[in-house]
């Protein structure tokens, strides 16, 4: 148990009537009773201290990545880490380098197509080459750290422009854990960040950026199964791209992109011949400059859209695109990714929230209502809770489009809420005569990412078959959430059970709550 575990395990033991006297004589209790064997000292302190040591780890193998990563481009490529790692101790470890690239390619299936290794691939290669060296694993390790730290040269400069880049990439990740489910902030954050990179690092040149993502096509399938929306893009494009659609059989290099899976750069668009111009007030002989579209994948390297940049608006005839551009504007893509699929996974939770609910309500008369609430970043590392969804006594839920956020400081009376985020454990209370149950939904690692505000009313507790169906409905809903952020690891490839799922996908994460539900039905039968 962590500290504020314990405090509300004890917290939930005693209740709230009890007076101070019986808890001193409890805490007495405890600190006499309460035994701890040498051997359980010893395993508790060797836990500790691998906790600590994994971290300090990442740490450094996230700091050698980033070395690598010069460009800030997300990935770094296979074959040259491969290429390098033949020469450590002068090629003597050849034999468990393939065996753990091997190994990797079987762990992570895209990497043989794309060959690009995400900082936790890059993480977990260079862990799997250690073990499976001759000799002590942490020394190897650091073996290997020093020997790809030398590896690499960073000029003053080039530390300066990757420090700048990585700010603004940061940025775009800050923008989707603040925002709750709004991808609009995201959006914003992309630009800026393709904006400030060009006045800093790309000769002050104009340009144009635009984010298209793949759609299921309803309307017209013989134009393709799957279309292009633009969401998003810069201000001055808004009247000619946002809410445009691209369709496979119309011109453009967007799909040819998708198709490849890789970059496509058009240094001179009025030679090309087949690129879609969106602005009908330009003459399409006037529309001179580079073109670069890029796709956007998920943790699975599948393409989900593109990122397009051009410099038609830029008065310089030659204006194009550098290399250390290019592979800077990959990292935004991974960027955006990260972020867009972040927003997803929320969506996600709140989606499966509404159909616990839905299933709870006609069973549980005693619940008055229930609160949903998300975890996310607030002030000074604290974090904050964004009310999502109220439930009334009918069911009748409101899902609120702009959530209303609650501070610890600022919230005294709810202070239950946080310790149920901080503990990641049911905590029990009452406000003003009215009793409360506050269950938390974790995360991977225990870490809370959302609450059920449980009011019961006057009532202490629920009727026990109530109580069982509760229960059922948060062990059913956490499963479900656990299963959503499984589905979001790079090396876990999606499982699904029922035909709707495979219709649906994420746009109903709901029916994962149901397929729990049937699956303990089936066990139970």
């Amino acid at each position: 148990l962590t500290l504020p575990q314990f405090v509300q395990l004890m917290d939930n033991f005693v209740g709230e009537d009890i007076s101070l006297p019986t808890v001193k004589r409890l805490t007495a209790f405890i600190k006499q009773e309460y035994r701890q064997t040498e051997e359980e000292k010893k395993k508790q302190l060797e836990k500790v201290h691998r906790m600590s040591h994994m971290a300090q780890r990442k740490q450094l193998l996230e700091a050698l990545f980033e070395k690598w990563d010069s460009n800030v481009c997300g990935s770094l490529d296979l074959e040259e880490v491969v290429a390098v790692l033949k020469t450590f101790k002068g090629g003597m470890g050849k034999e468990a380098l393939m065996k753990a690239k091997e190994q990797l390619c079987s762990q992570y299936p895209q990497l043989s197509k794309v060959g690009k290794l995400s900082p936790k691939a890059f993480q977990t290669f260079l862990e799997l080459i250690a073990s499976k060296s001759t000799g002590n694993e942490d020394e190897t390790i650091d073996n290997l750290v020093r020997f790809l730290t030398t590896s690499v040269e960073q000029s003053h400069a080039q530390s300066l422009q990757s420090s700048a880049r990585r700010k603004w990439l940061q940025d775009i990740q800050q923008a989707a854990e603040t925002s709750v489910t709004s991808m609009e902030p995201v959006y914003k954050a992309v630009i800026k960040a393709l904006s400030q990179d060009m006045e800093a690092h790309g000769n002050n040149k104009r340009i144009s950026a635009y984010i298209a993502l793949l759609e299921e096509n309803q309307l017209s399938p013989e134009q393709g199964q799957v279309l292009l929306r633009y969401v998003a893009c810069t201000a001055d494009d808004a009247p000619h791209l946002l809410n445009q659609v691209l369709h496979r059989d119309m011109k453009g290099i967007s799909f040819a992109a998708i198709d490849q899976g890789k970059p496509i750069y058009v240094p001179r668009v009025q030679l090309h011949g087949n690129v879609h111009f969106w602005n009908s007030d330009r003459p399409v002989e006037e529309s001179t400059g580079s073109l670069l579209v890029l796709p956007l994948y998920d943790a699975h390297w599948r393409v989900f859209g593109i990122l397009g940049l051009d410099t038609l608006r830029d008065q310089c005839e030659k204006s194009i695109f550098l290399m250390h551009e290019i592979t800077f504007y990959e990292g935004v893509c991974h960027a955006f990714s990260k972020a867009y699929h972040h927003i997803c996974m929320q969506e996600n939770v709140l989606q499966v929230a509404v159909t616990a609910l839905d299933w709870l309500y006609p069973r549980t008369p005693s619940i008055h209502a229930v609160t949903t609430y998300l975890v996310a970043p607030g002030k000074d590392k604290d974090y904050a809770l964004c009310k999502v969804i109220t439930t009334d006594n009918t069911g009748q839920k409101e899902i609120h489009s702009s959530p209303v956020v609650l501070l610890r400081e600022e919230n005294l009376l709810r202070d239950y809420l946080f310790k149920c985020t901080d503990s990641s454990e049911v905590t029990l209370t009452s406000v003003y005569g009215e009793h409360h149950i506050a269950v938390p939904l974790h995360d991977l690692s225990r870490q809370t990412l959302s609450i059920f505000d449980i009011s019961i009313g006057q009532h202490k507790k629920l009727p026990p078959q109530e109580q069982k169906d509760l229960q059922k409905m948060l062990k059913m809903a956490q499963a479900a959430c656990s299963e959503i952020l499984q589905r979001s690891l790079e090396e876990t490839e999606p499982t699904q059970v029922l035909e709707a799922e495979r219709v649906a996908n994420v746009r109903h994460a709901g029916i994962l709550f149901h397929r729990f539900m049937l699956q303990e039905l089936r066990e139970c039968v």
